[in-house]
C-alpha cells in the first residue's frame, strides 16, 4: 500500500533540494578527491574493502542515487547492472545526461517500485541521514524487500540516534548506528564487514557496512 509522503522529502524535492544536487555534481575524479581529502582515501578504495569479492554482474540498486556519482564509481569498479531511484526529478534528469548504461528513475525510498527480493545488493550513501527516525522503519523495510542477498550502506555514525543542524535547517538530518539498527529490525541479516572512517579535520566519523541476508533465497518468487 503507498504510503503518506514524508513532509522533509518535499524540501529536498524544491530548491533546497536542487541546490544540493548542483553542489554535488562533481566529476568522478573530483569527486574521488574530495574522499581523499576528508578520509585519505578516495571512494573506491573504500569501496573495493568491502566489494571486490562479489561478482561484477550483480543487479544492484542505489536508493536516493542523485547524479549517479557513486554509480559512477561502481561501473568504473566492473559492476554491469546498475540501478537508481531518486524522488527528485532535477537530479535524476542530471543523472541521465551525465551517465551511460545506468537504469535512473524518480521514485521514493519508502515505496520501491520494484518486486520482492529484485535485486543483489540494494545501498544507500549519505541518505538515510535524511530521513526522519520515524520515518526510517519503512525505508528499511523496503530496502531489506527488494534485496535478494546483501544491504550497503555509507552513512554518518552516532552510538545513538542525534540530530544535527543542517544547514540552519532542523528535521533534515540525523546519524547514528545504522549498521546497528539494521541488525535489530531484520534477524535474517549478518554483519560482513564494517569500517568506521575518522574525518582528517573534525572531529567526525562516518561509517561503511556491508550486510547479507542469513539465507540468500529469501525474498525469491
Amino acid at each position: 500500500m503507498k504510503q503518506t509522503m514524508p513532509a522533509p522529502a518535499e524540501v529536498w524535492r524544491g530548491e533546497f533540494g536542487r541546490a544540493y544536487t548542483d553542489r554535488n555534481a562533481w566529476p568522478l575524479a573530483e569527486m574521488e578527491e574530495k574522499y581523499r581529502q576528508t578520509y585519505g582515501l578516495s571512494r573506491t578504495e573504500m569501496n573495493r574493502r568491502q566489494l571486490d569479492v562479489l561478482d561484477r554482474n550483480l543487479r544492484i540498486l542505489e536508493v536516493g542515487a542523485n547524479v549517479g556519482n557513486q554509480l559512477l564509481c561502481l561501473q568504473q569498479m566492473g559492476f554491469t547492472s546498475l540501478y537508481g531511484i531518486e524522488l527528485q526529478d532535477y537530479a535524476v534528469e542530471l543523472a541521465r545526461q551525465r551517465t551511460r548504461h545506468l537504469n535512473l528513475l524518480t521514485g521514493v525510498a519508502h515505496d520501491l517500485p520494484f518486486k520482492d527480493g529484485y535485486f543483489d545488493l540494494v545501498f544507500t550513501s549519505g541518505v538515510l541521514i535524511h530521513i526522519a527516525p520515524a520515518d526510517i522503519p519503512a525505508v528499511l523495510r523496503e530496502i531489506h524487500r527488494c534485496s535478494r542477498r546483501y544491504i550497503w550502506g555509507f552513512e554518518y555514525f552516532a552510538e545513538r540516534y542525534t540530530e544535527v543542524n543542517y544547514r540552519g535547517h532542523d528535521g533534515l538530518l540525523w546519524k547514528t548506528d545504522f549498521a546497528r539498527l539494521y541488525l535489530d529490525t531484520f534477524p535474517d541479516l549478518r554483519l560482513l564487514r564494517e569500517d568506521r572512517y575518522r574525518y582528517l579535520n573534525q572531529d567526525l566519523t562516518d561509517t561503511m557496512f556491508l550486510l547479507e541476508r542469513v539465507d540468500p533465497a529469501a525474498g525469491r518468487e
